[in-house]
């Protein structure tokens, strides 16, 4: 697409999300057309589409900003065309999806603005996505889904359980990446989860799960998780990843469940012969939130290119936790632990002006983190993270 058909798209969805309540009556708007016209597709979606009118305006906005930028854009569409077929989408939905949108954001844009340039520009960006994720999708040859059987699950907080699983076949994923899982007491209803491990050939992985109050999908896994559920996975997502031979210094900010991905990053690189230098935060609200540092301290003593600093924003555990009294064990390998905001911390720690940078944890954290170390002149382009939907 060439710039100006780029600004027409931008132009109008802005002002369309501009208007009070804008987004969220554009979801609203674009599923009750999805859905009257194009009946059949509703069994796709969940009973609740809370969640779900949420994380359509967002993945708009996130490829609109991109549209620029095909290296960046196109791959993430071709993955998202992979995982979509674990609904079994054909490409007929795609042009329904298309129509739908295009109606939806007419309905609320100005007539003035509705030009027929416009349409044509819509017209064109939305075959561009719906082209890539129809292509990625019929030359993969992985399956659409993964089915794996729980083995175990352990509580680590009241809100915090680690669960493992065995798939019916090896998932073959790169350590960093991310995938929607579905369970049992949440039919149609897909989740995010980054396995805290690497691909193996046995079909062995493992999820951290923390209860997000107010969410349908993880209270759900904390709560009722049982040995012997099936899950449902879909394909791996995400572009976090340590290349091989790489000789950039690397920071690694994680707070809560996203030290996660981080540490499945440094389990595979612990397998290779040689490593850049890599300095992890790993952050939480409180002391018993860093539950993975026995783990983290064992990574570190075995490899010397590793430091690990945790950090927590209180020195008091909550008033549930329960604490047995006795002073907490020395972890040998970790930096001692600071009290403060991760992103505070981290900048202050600075400059990493010459480290490539990974941010993973709650939207929130995420962005904080990433304008305070650009704040203090950490390169954008230096900086990944996964999309904030």
């Amino acid at each position: 697409m060439d710039s100006r058909t780029v600004a027409l798209i931008r132009t109008t969805f802005k002002a369309v999300a501009a208007e009070e309540g804008g987004p969220e009556k554009l979801a609203r708007s674009f599923y009750a057309i999805l859905f009257t016209d194009y009946p059949h597709v509703r069994e796709f979606f969940p009973a609740s589409m809370d969640a779900q009118r949420d994380r359509l305006v967002k993945a708009i906005m996130y490829a609109l900003d991109r549209l620029e930028e095909p290296d960046k854009l196109l791959p993430f569409l071709a993955q998202l065309g992979r995982d979509h077929r674990k609904y079994g989408v054909q490409p007929e939905h795609y042009v329904a999806v298309g129509a739908s949108l295009k109606a939806a954001l007419r309905g609320f844009a100005d007539s003035e603005m509705w030009t027929d340039e416009v349409d044509a520009g819509w017209d064109e960006g939305l075959k561009v996505i719906a082209d890539t994720m129809i292509g990625a999708a019929e030359k993969e040859t992985t399956p659409p889904v993964w089915s794996g059987t729980v083995v175990e699950r352990r509580d680590v907080l009241r809100n915090l359980t680690i669960v493992r699983l065995q798939l019916d076949q090896p998932m073959q994923y790169a350590a960093g990446q991310y995938m929607s899982v579905q369970v049992p007491a949440r039919p149609r209803m897909w989740r995010y989860l980054s396995p805290a491990v690497p691909a193996n050939a046995n079909g062995e992985i493992e999820f951290h799960i923390r209860s997000v109050l107010g969410g349908w999908v993880s209270p759900a896994i904390v709560g009722h998780t049982a040995v012997g559920d099936q899950w449902l996975l879909g394909s791996p997502l995400g572009g976090l990843g340590v290349p091989r031979n790489t000789k950039r210094k690397m920071l690694m900010v994680g707070c809560g469940t996203g030290i996660a991905p981080l540490r499945a990053q440094l389990m595979a690189m612990a397998q290779r012969r040689t490593n850049p230098r890599v300095h992890l935060f790993v952050g939480g609200h409180h002391p018993c939130d860093l539950y993975d540092l026995p783990v983290l301290s064992q990574l570190a003593v075995a490899n010397k290119w590793l430091t690990v600093t945790p950090i927590a924003e209180s020195d008091e555990n909550p008033w549930w936790y329960l604490d047995s009294g006795e002073p907490e064990p020395e972890l040998p390998g970790l930096e001692p632990r600071v009290i403060g905001q991760i992103g505070k911390v981290v900048a202050a720690h600075g400059p990493w002006t010459d480290r490539d940078v990974q941010i993973v944890g709650a939207p929130s954290m995420v962005q904080t983190t990433k304008f305070r170390l650009m704040a203090a002149g950490t390169q954008t382009k230096n900086i990944r993270h996964d999309p904030l939907f």
